[in-house]
């Protein structure tokens, strides 16, 4: 059937699987290094975004809780949005003044001392330095220059944490303190979105129609902020689709033994992950027929990636049906303790019953 001295044919759903086998190399451990921090990297970025989807459902369930009649009417200041827009500088000052009171906050607060500290490389890697000292004398405007909106100072507070966990290795305190506050400065500048957003609307309007503009809403700048985290999550899910695809690439060459595990494996799937373990296969080899009835799959002619895709997949099903049919086992197990009992409830009735 197969050259090789492969695996034993399989049969699942009436077909016959054949597998067979190569030899072995390892990724350096400085690509391993570069792949988690790009993992880390994404983490970091879905963290965010959940935030932001918590965000626009958190918006959408309370319009449903003020909806509703004169009730609703009577208390549309507690559930809804003044008319007029607040003075979003004075409330961007609010979440800066929040962040620079916590505790973790003092690295950040004044310029980097580079001298003392004799950070030789600080400016080689750090092109541009940030601390809220002068972030803080531009929004008060005893610099030269003077924010022109609050998305110029959201710009920069950013670019403070960044620096400090480019700077900074991941285990270092200061990198874990900058990633922290970051994270909390992100859920709070997300509150405010909406408003910059819906105010950046109405200038917009005003600088083209010369007039203030009644129709922009709350609404439309949620909508807006639903639509731009869905298009963000669509790239996310690209990235790690990519990275997968690089770090497969990159797994070093099945073993003989491994290769004979991973037939033994598919020869256990159910029917449906069987076919789909098959579309693999042919994704990387259109030749390949996944619809005969018996099925020749030489291990030794498959690519790499092919083959830890189908491993990865195979231990993922595996699992799968492995739960499935624990939980089924409990659940009998489960349905006969309940027979047993309620089988010794009627009989001792019976015999209280008997005269």
């Amino acid at each position: 059937m197969v050259p090789g001295g492969g695996v034993p044919p399989a049969v699942e759903g009436g077909r016959r699987i054949a597998a067979t086998e190569t030899a072995e190399v390892r990724a350096p451990a400085a690509e391993v290094d570069a792949f988690r921090r790009q993992v880390d990297e994404l983490v970091s970025k879905t963290d965010l975004l959940e935030k932001r989807v918590n965000e626009v459902v958190g918006f959408y369930d309370g319009k449903k809780h003020c909806s509703g009649g004169r009730k609703a009417a009577s208390s549309r200041k507690d559930c809804g949005h003044s008319k007029g827009m607040p003075d979003l500088m004075r409330q961007f000052g609010v979440i800066v003044r929040q962040i620079t009171s916590h505790e973790w906050a003092e690295p950040f607060l004044k310029p980097v001392d580079v001298v003392g500290l004799q950070l030789d490389d600080y400016y080689k890697i750090i092109t541009k330095p940030m601390d809220f000292s002068t972030i803080q004398n531009k929004m008060e405007g005893k610099d030269e220059t003077k924010y022109n909106n609050v998305r110029e100072i959201y710009a920069d507070v950013r670019l403070i944490f960044a620096n400090a966990m480019k700077y900074n290795d991941e285990q270092h305190d200061v990198h874990i303190m900058a990633k922290s506050l970051l994270e909390k400065f992100e859920e709070k500048w997300l509150q405010l979105l909406p408003k910059v957003e819906n105010e950046e609307r109405k200038q917009k309007d005003e600088d083209v129609n010369g007039v203030p503009s009644t129709k922009t809403s709350p609404e439309e700048a949620f909508a807006k902020l639903a639509k731009d985290t869905d298009n963000e999550l669509i790239e996310i899910n690209k990235q790690l689709e990519e990275l997968r695809q690089m770090v497969v690439q990159r797994c070093r060459k099945m073993t003989t033994d491994e290769k004979r595990k991973l037939g033994a494996g598919l020869c256990h799937l159910s029917p449906d992950d069987l076919n789909k373990a098959l579309e693999m296969v042919a994704q990387d080899n259109p030749t390949f027929q996944t619809t005969a009835d018996e099925v020749d799959l030489d291990m030794d002619a498959q690519s790499e990636t092919t083959l830890w895709r189908l491993k990865f997949f195979v231990r993922e099903a595996l699992e799968r049906q492995t739960n499935i049919v624990s939980g089924r086992t409990d659940e009998n197990a489960k349905r006969k303790r309940e027979i047993c009992n309620a089988l010794a409830r009627t009989n001792s009735k019976r015999v209280k019953q008997q005269p």
